[in-house]
């Protein structure tokens, strides 16, 4: 039986996970949350309903890629074990292969389940999306070692951030590493630490959005590429400027 905190505990986490687009395909949190509520006392379970129909979030709810339980699973037995997987896996391109895998962590980001991996495929560390893999089944191979220090969240932070967009930018930072660090998440930004401060590489759709972000930092900052960011940069200011 549940205390009263471990009721609300495992209720917001499920409100979460639904609101933060992690539930799966079958609505596994609107399941897990009738079930619950089945086995409460009376008087704990009307003050759970209560929480669940009053409590209101600050944040939009995400759309999130939902994925199977089970193949969370599996690949969570397989990081554990060590064991190497073979999937169909679909590109963003449309191309689908069949892929053998050593898998090394799983990741969530903006709602979203990443896989950190050795491809066998490609003989490569690569990043794939939980949501587009499909016929996943575990092998008994031994899975290939990580490399030394490997960390799987720092490792799709930086494949995030090096995902090919409209316009590649490069912006020398006045400001250390580690402050640039705390003000730009690993996966918008990829940052270098320079003699003259912080190199900043982003790959963005929009020059206008990378002009507000760069103001945003606080700091000087020279602009590398492209040439037409200063434009942006330059409208920006005179908007600024017109308001204040």
């Amino acid at each position: 039986m549940l205390s009263d905190d471990e009721a609300v505990v495992i209720v917001l986490g499920l409100i979460a996970a639904r609101r933060q687009g992690l539930d799966s395909g079958e609505g596994a949190a609107d399941g897990a949350l009738t079930k619950i509520h089945r086995v409460l006392p009376d008087l704990l379970r009307r003050r759970v309903e209560a929480l669940e129909t009053t409590l209101g979030f600050t944040a939009s709810p995400r759309a999130g890629a939902p994925v199977a339980g089970d193949t969370v699973l599996l690949l969570a037995d397989a990081v554990r074990r060590g064991r190497r997987v073979r999937t169909s896996y679909k590109a963003y391109s449309g191309e689908r292969t069949r892929r053998e895998l050593s898998p090394y962590g799983l990741v969530v980001h903006s709602a979203r389940w990443y896989l950190a991996a050795h491809d066998h495929l490609r003989d490569d560390l690569r990043t794939f999306r939980i949501d587009r893999m499909s016929r996943t089944m575990p092998l008994d191979t031994t899975a290939d070692p990580p490399p030394e220090g490997f960390d799987a969240v720092e490792h799709v932070s930086r494949s995030l951030a090096r995902v090919p967009w409209g316009h590649e930018v490069e912006v020398l930072l006045e400001l250390p590493l580690e402050q640039a660090a705390r003000r730009l998440p690993a996966t918008l930004a990829e940052l270098v630490e320079s003699d003259d401060g912080t190199l900043l590489r982003m790959r963005v759709d929009s020059l206008d959005w990378m002009a507000g972000t760069l103001a945003s930092l606080r700091c000087g900052f020279t602009i590398l590429a492209p040439d037409e960011l200063r434009a942006s940069v330059r409208e920006l200011a005179s908007r600024l400027a017109a308001v204040a």
